[in-house]
């Protein structure tokens, strides 16, 4: 069971909500469990949020690529834009009591906690965020 779905949107904060139809039609095929499923569905808006708003500063004409690859042990999804990219180690802790009250700067922070792994790598035109969970009680989630 090796599956490859993608979606393809332009970059306006808009169009975040087709991201979680776009996971509910993946979830009626593969049937995550509820907690699964919510984790998967914060985590990728985030990091669709981010390429849309930080990646492609929300240029209509710039593209946000999601695609999500399941196999029996494992669900990995990668969020491209076409943006210039950010120092992932240089982010404000979000915890840190100074950004406690802060309205924004969490994504990366959710992302990490509520994936197994979660990956930054610079591409030719652009950056990926690639985040990976087992599922199906997949031990192998973090490779």
């Amino acid at each position: 069971m090796a599956e490859s779905y993608q979606l393809e949107i332009p970059s306006d904060p808009k169009e975040v909500m087709a991201v979680e139809k776009f996971l509910e039609e993946i979830n009626a095929k593969i049937k995550l469990d509820e907690m699964l499923f919510n984790k998967l569905l914060v985590a990728t808006t985030e990091a669709v949020n981010n390429g849309i708003i930080h990646g492609n500063k929300r240029d209509r004409n710039k593209k946000v690529v999601l695609r999500v690859d399941v196999n029996s042990s494992t669900l990995v999804v990668r969020v491209r834009d076409e943006g210039k990219g950010v120092n992932v180690e240089a982010l404000p802790d979000p915890l840190a009591e100074e950004n406690l009250m802060r309205e924004n700067g969490r994504g990366v922070f959710l992302m990490k906690s509520l994936m197994d792994s979660v990956g930054f790598e610079k591409l030719d035109e652009g950056w990926e965020v690639t985040m990976k969970v087992g599922i199906n009680g997949g031990a192998d989630s973090a490779s």
